[in-house]
């Protein structure tokens, strides 16, 4: 795909790797609209990179709705959605909070399905499309304490590869890529407030993974040429300072 044809709608866009991919995006030519709740910081980084945004809720059907159908009138079009929204709550099993665990998945899968549901309803209609999920190495693998979120990132990879098998018909590529810790401001939408955000030494800053490098493979798997595309795509950083 020319990156120069690409209207793409990335939620969760006003900041981390949803602000780098729209930034990247944007240079190479591409139409760009980013979504998110918080206004102020839409507002902000949309002026920053010159691009338009739709403030939206994706837990809200109704939302979702608007903001798919608004993105294809500001960019006369719709070809491709980065699912980006989502946040991590972290917990041990035996402390693990029912409302907590229950508003993560309303967000990182309910939020994921609706806004790839009212994409492929147009994608389907115009035989072509592509969806980039964001997930995780927590899809690969469990680790200790993060089974809320390991769950979610799990159902994401699963619906993922479901996805895709149900689309191709319509020459829809269904993608996914798994970043591993990356240093972004992840965590703001965490529903644990009292958790203090990490703070990054300067050897981790020099070598950890930037939103950069996962907006770097983001336009790396659309540019590929129509006829094909890369189904999962696992970044890590080569020798991270921990």
């Amino acid at each position: 795909m020319n990156i120069k044809d690409v209207k793409v709608l990335i939620t969760g866009g006003n900041s981390g790797i949803g602000k780098a991919t729209a930034k990247l995006l944007k240079e190479k030519g591409a139409r760009v609209i980013i979504s998110g709740r918080n206004e102020a910081t839409l507002k902000q980084t949309a002026k920053e990179l010159n691009i338009d945004y739709i403030r939206a809720d994706v837990t809200k059907e109704d939302q979702v709705h608007f903001m798919v159908d608004q993105a294809k009138v500001k960019m006369n079009g719709l070809n491709t959605l980065v699912n980006n929204a989502g946040y991590g709550y972290i917990s041990k099993l035996i402390d693990i909070e029912a409302d907590k665990f229950t508003d993560q998945f309303k967000t990182n899968i309910l939020g994921a399905t609706l806004c790839a549901k009212e994409s492929a309803k147009h994608f389907i209609d115009q035989d072509y499309g592509n969806i980039i999920n964001i997930g995780s190495t927590s899809s690969l693998k469990g680790s200790p304490t993060a089974s809320p979120y390991v769950a979610t990132k799990f159902a994401l990879r699963g619906m993922t590869e479901s996805w895709r098998n149900e689309l191709r018909p319509h020459n829809i590529r269904v993608m996914q890529v798994n970043p591993s810790e990356v240093m972004t401001s992840f965590s703001d939408n965490r529903v644990d407030k009292n958790i203090s955000q990490k703070k990054y030494t300067e050897a981790e800053q020099n070598t950890k993974l930037r939103g950069e490098e996962i907006a770097h493979t983001i336009s790396s798997l659309l540019e590929m040429d129509d006829r094909g595309f890369i189904t999962e795509a696992t970044v890590f950083a080569t020798n991270p300072k921990t």
